[in-house]
């Protein structure tokens, strides 16, 4: 009698054990190989049994986790729905490449979500178009060490149909109900695409926290970097950054009913259409080289009298909204 109980306390024990083991486990790190990753690993993406693409990766990665990359390659689009890093710190190029309007990483973050990218390339191949970053929601994101390049529109889709995101690079437009939402950029380029390289341009109501540091915007097919908004307060501080040689503007600014604040310090713009195009608020520009352009400057841009001005096409007037005093 005794060992036919002790069988069955043991046998309820294992079923109790197994039953424990939830169905779908998830790692707080997740890894993703091109080499030897395979998305049948999921949901544990583990560093000796990585998974193939970040979509998998993302999916299989709890909230505040991470996925990270162990060897060059192209892990494919993905969708960001959660708190959660993707993170490439030196092994080669890794990233996504982009064709058919899709876009190669969308990020549809929840109002308190941190979205960080680090150390990635997205890149259009033709084919039908793309874009390249796209944020629709989320409280934060920062972009870290990346390449944004070559997307172009899908020429072929009737106009009016076509989503306006397509071919520029980098799309900062969550919709904001009265909350705030901040945008961070490091040591990135985004270049080559047809339409513009940032766009920021936010709906609803609320405010955005922007700020650029070591940001290239060159050879993009409308501006550098736009500022657009009808509603929400823009407030964006560029520092030690390039815009150069795009077919329009280096920096646009248009906040037509929206305030935009947009400061851009010791940074370079040279071989614009126009440098500084300010259609309504105020650009603010310090300690930069400006030259090289079609026009230096327009609209209510203001100067600390300190930049360097020189070599512009239109003899490098002074700044139409005069200076500030130096403090």
């Amino acid at each position: 009698m005794k060992g036919i109980f002790s069988s069955r306390l043991v046998g309820i024990l294992l079923a109790l054990a197994v039953s424990g083991v939830p169905a779908h486990a998830q790692q707080a790190r997740s890894f993703v190989s091109n080499a030897v990753g395979n998305d049948a690993n999921a949901p544990n993406c583990l560093r000796n049994a990585p998974c193939r693409t970040f979509q998998v990766a993302h999916d299989s990665t709890l909230p505040l986790g991470e996925v990270t990359v162990l060897d060059p390659g192209s892990y494919g689009s993905v969708t960001i729905a959660k708190n959660i890093s993707i993170i490439n710190d030196g092994i080669g190029e890794a990233g996504v490449l982009v064709s058919g309007g899709g876009k190669g990483i969308i990020i549809n973050a929840g109002p308190t979500d941190a979205v960080t990218l680090r150390g990635l390339t997205i890149k259009g191949i033709g084919f039908g178009g793309g874009a390249g970053i796209v944020v629709n929601s989320g409280f934060s994101v920062a972009i870290e060490n990346c390449v944004v390049r070559n997307l172009t529109t899908a020429s072929s889709t009737p106009a009016g149909v076509r989503d306006l995101t397509i071919g520029s690079g980098i799309v900062f437009q969550p919709t904001l109900a009265g909350g705030v939402a901040d945008l961070d950029i490091t040591n990135t380029v985004v270049t080559n695409n047809e339409i513009d390289g940032i766009d920021v341009t936010p709906s609803g109501s609320g405010g955005v926290h922007v700020v650029f540091n070591r940001v290239t915007g060159n050879g993009n097919g409308l501006n550098g970097f736009a500022f657009l908004t009808t509603s929400v307060v823009i407030s964006a501080a560029v520092e030690s950054s390039v815009a150069a040689h795009n077919s329009m503007a280096g920096f646009f600014v248009n906040g037509a009913g929206g305030p935009v604040s947009l400061m851009v310090t010791r940074s370079v713009v040279e071989g614009n259409n126009i440098g500084f195009d300010a259609l309504t608020n105020e650009l603010d520009v310090g300690g930069s080289a400006i030259t090289g352009n079609g026009v230096t400057w327009t609209g209510h841009v203001v100067s600390f009298g300190d930049n360097y001005v020189h070599g512009n096409f239109d003899g490098d007037p002074g700044p139409p909204g005069g200076l500030f005093a130096r403090k």
